[in-house]
């Protein structure tokens, strides 16, 4: 049993460090987690908030679990003190991903995947008029905490050694939340996308599986109002930093800010700090 347990332990650990260029921190890639394994993941995202210039935050806990090769499941939490001065419990969100295609070569890959979100969430709509008296209305909605609904779309990921690139391509469907409505003049339907670069850094050479890797990603973020109530556009680029310890811890730090775009919004700048730790092999 402890042999299969160190053989395990090493596909796992080899499964990490070969992608791991792909784990991109703003999006999924269309590479799945390994099989039986679990994904523990604390995020918080910190947000200057336009209307009043406060500091926003939103925590976002969440456990992944590899159901096998091609399927993994997220079970997401969100609080913040977006809407509110103290933090508060806004509701979840549970995501799928099936990978359905993979085509594998020597130091490359190619990969598709479906995915389907849906989230509950039990939050107000800033108003028309904000007490700063500044008319402003946020347009940017989302299933990360502000929006009840449900999204699905598809990701293609390729690997060419050590260098990843992903896009996304999603429609997202908004609907009312717990307490609240959404109001007239806001959007109900958007499509997204993405366009993500990972590299692997260091190590330059593998020796053994507890090298520190230092991955650097840059992703394009892309939202587009599919009504003509609150209707807009933006373009995001976020840069961000990764490290990998032991094969199975990472740490992620990344900026988010808009380049371009028409589209009222809670925040134009975003800053991520994230923590994953993966279990390998829980049926044993």
């Amino acid at each position: 049993m402890r042999k299969f347990l160190m053989m395990a332990a090493a596909c796992f650990a080899f499964s990490q460090v070969t992608t791991a260029q792909e784990l991109y921190v703003n999006t999924e890639p269309a590479s799945n987690m390994a099989a039986n394994s679990l994904g523990i993941r604390l995020t918080n995202k910190f947000f200057k908030m336009e209307h009043d210039g406060t500091t926003g935050m939103r925590f976002e806990p969440e456990i992944m679990w590899g159901i096998n090769k091609k399927l993994m499941v997220h079970a997401i939490g969100y609080a913040a003190n977006m809407m509110q001065s103290s933090i508060r419990m806004e509701g979840g969100s549970i995501y799928a991903k099936y990978r359905f295609l993979s085509l594998d070569q020597q130091h490359a890959h190619f990969r598709m995947a479906a995915y389907v979100k849906g989230s509950v969430i039990d939050n107000p709509y800033l108003p028309a008029t904000h007490a700063t008296k500044k008319p402003y209305a946020n347009t940017d909605l989302d299933l990360e905490g502000a929006t009840s609904g449900v999204s699905g779309g598809v990701i293609a990921t390729q690997l060419l050694h050590k260098l990843a690139l992903s896009t996304t391509l999603g429609y997202s469907r908004y609907m009312n939340n717990i307490k609240d409505n959404i109001p007239e003049g806001f959007p109900k339907n958007s499509v997204n996308y993405s366009l993500s670069a990972g590299y692997l850094l260091l190590p330059v050479r593998y020796k053994n599986f507890n090298q520190t890797n230092l991955n650097l990603y840059v992703e394009l973020l892309g939202k587009t109002n599919a009504d003509a109530a609150g209707k807009g556009s933006y373009l995001d680029i976020a840069p961000a930093v990764q490290f990998i310890f032991n094969s199975t811890t990472r740490l992620d730090l990344s900026y988010r800010t808009q380049l371009t775009g028409d589209m009222a919004r809670n925040s134009f700048n975003s800053f991520l700090v994230r923590i994953e730790h993966n279990i390998f092999n829980i049926k044993k």
